[in-house]
């Protein structure tokens, strides 16, 4: 443990998983955002919105997130020059954002559309005879019914993009990976203790966040 005594290390500790927690507070905005764009596509009573959500839906899913993290990077910014920040490990930073969110969002439209799922027909169906369009039934009735139903699916899927964030480092962000690997690598000597402390401080942080959201969805369970 002595390596940590070094203030060097300790920085490089904290600056790794400050990437971390950034990526994820803003994938989670992200894909949020998006998922539940793409859950009202997939009930849309528009073939089309279907069809997109549906393709979304299937293709990311079932596509490697290091794929797409990749293709932001040399397909995005190396082939097509965006760029979307000056600083480079800002770039990445949103590179690594992208790829998240738009992986990310595909599992979070399975979970609220699952949620919709849940939701009694006849409720949107009362809405539509009292002159509701579809986006006001889905709004005002159907997800904030949906979003209580699913909230443990969301902090699992939370938890997971949480730890997917570390392959942004493949793309160069000095992320937790990259700094485990860089104290590893320095430091050949104690490649267990190092380990031990990367390893336990997501554990000590993704623990309680998962018994917090079992919490929240038995606190705010929608009662049938």
């Amino acid at each position: 443990m002595d390596v940590f005594t070094d203030p060097d290390n300790i920085e490089t500790y904290t600056t790794g998983f400050l990437w971390i927690l950034k990526l994820t507070v803003a994938a989670a905005i992200g894909s949020g955002v998006l998922g539940v764009l793409l859950a009202g596509m997939r009930v849309s009573p528009v073939p089309v919105l279907r069809a997109f959500g549906t393709g979304w839906v299937n293709v990311f899913r079932n596509t490697p997130l290091t794929l797409i993290i990749f293709f932001c990077y040399f397909g995005l910014y190396s082939a097509l020059g965006l760029e979307l920040a000056d600083d480079i490990d800002l770039n990445n930073f949103w590179l690594g954002v992208v790829g998240l969110s738009v992986y990310t969002a595909a599992f979070v439209c399975e979970a609220i559309r699952s949620g919709i799922n849940t939701v009694p027909v006849g409720q949107a169906e009362a809405a539509r005879a009292i002159g509701m369009s579809f986006l006001q039934t889905l709004r005002l009735i159907v997800l904030p019914q949906a979003g209580r139903a699913v909230i443990a699916p969301l902090g699992s899927i939370l938890i997971a993009l949480c730890k997917n964030s570390t392959i942004v480092g493949t793309i160069g962000l000095m992320e937790s990976s990259t700094a485990m690997k860089d104290l590893i690598n320095a430091n050949g000597d104690a490649v267990i203790p190092i380990f031990l402390v990367f390893a336990g401080t997501f554990a000590v942080v993704l623990i309680p966040t998962g018994y917090f959201f079992g919490w929240l969805s038995n606190r705010l369970a929608v009662k049938r």
